[in-house]
This record gives C-alpha cells, sequence and structure tokens, in this order.
C-alpha cells in the first residue's frame, strides 16, 4: 500500500520515495512507489502532474491513478528504473494548487445551493478550463438565483474561514446528521470529513486549501437543464478565473473589432449583422431561383422526347445539396419533365409527380445494379452514388433503361 503524503500535507510539493514495482510502455514508464506526494485521480479532481526523477531516468507523470497502490505513469526519459531505487518526486505545484482552490471552492458553491434551494449537488468534476457540478433542482433556474448562490460563495471566500480535515473510523451521529448530503454506503472507514465552520460540512477524499480566503474567488460562467431534474452548472476560480475572464474579455473585444460599427454593446452589433444576413440571404435567395429559371430554359431547350415525356439528362458541376434543390424545383415547375443529373460521383433521377408509368427509385435500383455503389429514395425523386463508373457512364446507363421503360 502506498503512503499518500498529500493527505498529511496537500501542500508538500517535493519529497522521496523508493520504487517498488515498474511497468515498461511504449516510450512510457509506470511506477508504484512507497509513498507519494501525487494525488491520483478520483471525486471529481483529476490527477497530479509532475516529475519523478533518479540515476538516470525521468518520468514526465502525467497520469496518477489507484486507491491503496498508486502508480504513476507518464513518458520515460533515459534508463528504466528498477524496484528498490530511490526517487525524488516534485509536483506540478501550480496545477495542484489550482485543483486545491477549485475543489474547494465547490464545496462552498454547492453549500450555498443547498441552504438556499435545497438542491443537492449530484456531480462534480474539475477541468482545466472550468469546472461543472450538477445540481438536482426540479424548478427552474435564472441568472438572478445562480448570481446570488455567487454572491453569497465569494462572501464565504472573503469571511477567510479555515478548512478543516479530520478523518474518522466511525462517524458520530451527531456529525452524521450534520452533513450536507448523507454519507453513502459505498464509504469505508476512514473517512475524511472536510468543513468549514458554518458552511459545510462533508466527506471528500480530495485536497483543499487551509482557508477560504486562498480560493480568491468564484464566478460562475454558464448554466443549463441537464434533464428535468438536473442542471449543470460552470463556474471558475482561484487563478483559472482570472485566465477564463481575460480569454472571454479578449474574445469579446476582437470580436467587436471586427464589426463595421465598434461600439459596445457587441450583442446589438451582432443584431445588426444578423440583419444584414438575413438581407443577403434573401437577395442571394431570389438571384438562385432567377438562375434557375435561365438554367432551366437552357435545359428544357435542349431536352430529348421520350414515349412523350420531356427528358433532361445533365452532367452538373455543383455539389449534391445544390443541384438537388434546383432538381426539384426544375420537375416542380414544369410538367411532363423527368430530370436525370450526374455530378461527381452521385446522381438524382426527379421527375414532375404528374408523369406516369415511371419510378425514379426503380430506375436507380437498375442503374446500381450495373454500375455498384448505393442510394434510394421515393417515386419522384431518388439518388445515388459511390459507382464504379463515371458520370457519364452512369447517365447513358439511365438514358437507356428509360427508354426501354417509356418507349411504346
Amino acid at each position: 500500500m502506498t503512503e499518500k503524503l498529500f493527505y498529511r500535507n496537500p501542500y508538500l510539493w517535493e519529497a522521496g520515495g523508493t520504487v517498488l514495482a515498474v511497468e515498461k510502455g511504449n516510450k512510457s514508464a509506470k511506477l508504484l512507489l512507497d509513498r507519494t506526494i501525487f494525488y491520483p485521480e478520483g471525486g471529481g479532481q483529476p490527477s497530479d502532474r509532475g516529475i519523478i526523477a533518479g540515476e538516470g531516468f525521468r518520468v514526465l507523470v502525467e497520469k496518477v491513478y489507484g486507491k491503496d497502490d498508486v502508480w504513476h505513469e507518464g513518458k520515460l526519459e533515459g534508463r528504466l528504473p528498477e524496484p528498490g531505487e530511490p526517487v525524488r518526486m516534485v509536483l506540478d505545484a501550480e496545477w495542484r494548487y489550482e485543483n486545491m482552490k477549485n475543489h474547494t471552492g465547490q464545496h462552498i458553491l454547492s453549500a450555498v445551493f443547498k441552504e438556499l434551494y435545497d438542491a443537492n449537488t449530484t456531480g462534480f468534476r474539475i477541468f482545466e478550463g472550468c469546472n461543472k457540478i450538477e445540481i438536482d433542482y426540479p424548478g427552474e433556474l435564472d441568472w438572478d438565483m445562480v448570481l446570488e448562490v455567487e454572491r453569497r460563495a465569494n462572501d464565504v471566500i472573503r469571511r477567510n474561514l479555515p478548512v478543516q480535515v479530520e478523518v474518522y473510523e466511525e462517524l458520530p451521529e451527531e456529525l452524521r446528521k450534520n452533513l450536507r448530503k448523507a454519507l453513502s454506503e459505498r464509504v469505508k472507514p476512514p473517512i475524511r470529513i472536510v468543513s468549514i465552520p458554518g458552511v459545510d460540512v462533508t466527506p471528500c477524499g480530495g485536497t483543499h486549501v487551509r482557508s477560504t480566503c486562498e480560493i480568491g474567488f468564484i464566478k460562475v460562467v454558464r448554466f443549463y437543464r441537464k434533464s428535468r431534474k438536473l442542471w449543470r452548472v460552470e463556474f471558475v476560480a482561484g487563478n483559472r478565473a482570472l485566465k477564463y475572464l481575460k480569454e472571454l474579455l479578449d474574445d469579446y473585444w476582437r470580436s467587436l473589432d471586427g464589426m463595421p460599427n465598434k461600439n459596445r454593446p457587441l450583442f446589438e452589433r451582432v443584431g445588426e449583422l444578423r440583419g444584414d444576413v438575413k438581407r443577403l440571404e434573401a437577395e442571394k435567395d431570389s438571384l438562385r431561383r432567377e438562375l434557375w429559371e435561365w438554367k432551366a430554359r437552357a435545359l428544357l431547350d435542349n431536352a430529348m422526347e421520350i414515349g412523350g415525356i420531356r427528358v433532361i439528362a445533365h452532367l452538373e458541376k455543383a455539389p449534391l445539396k445544390d443541384a438537388q434543390a434546383f432538381v426539384v424545383h426544375l420537375v416542380d415547375k414544369n410538367p411532363n419533365t423527368v430530370a436525370l443529373i450526374a455530378g461527381e460521383n452521385y446522381v438524382i433521377f426527379a421527375k414532375n409527380k404528374g408523369v406516369e408509368g415511371i419510378s425514379m427509385n426503380d430506375l436507380l435500383r437498375e442503374v446500381l445494379s450495373k454500375t455498384g455503389g448505393g442510394g434510394g429514395g421515393s417515386e419522384v425523386l431518388a439518388r445515388g452514388g459511390g459507382f464504379r463508373a463515371s458520370p457519364e457512364e452512369v447517365l447513358e446507363l439511365a438514358l437507356e433503361e428509360l427508354r426501354g421503360r417509356l418507349s411504346p
């Protein structure tokens, strides 16, 4: 069993240890140590990062896991260490410390949600960019409610309250009754209780700061309903909050600088652009339909007649989506018309709904039987692709099959 030094002192950034076991990977190594300052992933808190070094080797630790035996995994530089060798552990202190701030911040935020709205936290996860908690609240959350939680949480932080950790083999009944959330039967002794006087008492296996003021501040950045009873709340704390807000403001000002009118607020500028886009889309649609009319006339002038039906056979350069929109318009506006359109590895067969005696889906299946590929559709419209033949050959086969079905 690995001795967990991070529980004795979460501010211990460097320490020595001894290798108990080694597993070699592809340019990586896994080390089991007799003691560790590296927190293994669990309880919503990510594992620590850092370096384990010895004579002639270094492991750049990226992943730590395990409950009783804690394994350290990462890129190996130098030779493979052997069991019994001494090592020096050095944490990525900033990563750990920010995780401690954000984890303690979550306890405060969850406690305030519980106090104000009787909303239990059912899930929690620390990410490098932000943190996410899930709260059980069947009602409607709005920004006024969330900002009141944020305000009270930051008041707790400013009060510089101690964050206390105690370990129990068995919880006293009075303490059990004061827990923010009932203790799960899966939690076995020793039980670590993290408490902030007058604010929160909860079991937790993570690492925490000594005082609430170390957190700095908490900022809720987003919330949304995840299911009927669950809401997801995203927040940031500590230096990660400053970084998040800097990135947000950088994005805001870059976006505003890119506007024709650079005056705040951005919401109004975006509204103006959306109006411009809407007008341009309308103009584009009008021009597209005018182009379709001219294109349709040209194709109809060159259409062939088979069995009294006007048949258009055309090699198209446009993408499938645009080509299909045109073909649907073409046959819809022109009675007694069938259109066979072939593009780069696609075909579209369509007919005016008044044309009888031929199914576009049947026609496509017959062509596919000779050219390979796949596709399908309905009696009036079918499309396919993936052929073993060229577009010209596919079109010629379709025309030949259509002649056989429409000719008297």
